[in-house]
């Protein structure tokens, strides 16, 4: 069994800027997956402002609420879809009012869990 290798990450030295809310942390999270989409490798570094976690820790705590329950799979389809549009649902158009209503449900939910987390101010 090979032996697992210890390598730590360097942090740089400006101080981490904590996100908003989950809306924000929600997006940050999206376009990061855009740019890895596209070939880019995420460095924390290379950021022009440090965050406190790394992309895909924002995903596991929608993944993590989905998975206990907390929030159904239908919750984290809207905010994928509507996440990679760069935009929340338009709650005055009709057709995205239901999509909305999940969208605000799945942050509210999120909320609590990145708080916790020191992710969200």
């Amino acid at each position: 069994m090979p032996k697992k290798r210890f390598v730590p990450h360097v942090l740089p030295d400006c101080p981490e800027r904590l996100f908003p809310d989950a809306m924000t942390a929600w997006f940050w999270f999206i376009r990061c997956q855009k740019a890895r989409w596209d070939g880019a490798q995420f460095e924390r570094d290379m950021a022009s402002e440090v965050r406190p976690c790394e992309p895909d820790d924002i995903y596991r705590c929608a993944r993590r609420l989905v998975t206990t329950g907390k929030m159904q799979p239908h919750h984290l389809e809207v905010l994928l879809r509507f996440g990679v549009l760069d935009r929340p649902p338009d709650p005055n158009f009709a057709a995205e009012f239901r999509a909305y209503r999940m969208w605000d449900e799945a942050l509210d939910s999120m909320t609590g869990i990145l708080r916790a987390k020191g992710i969200v101010e």
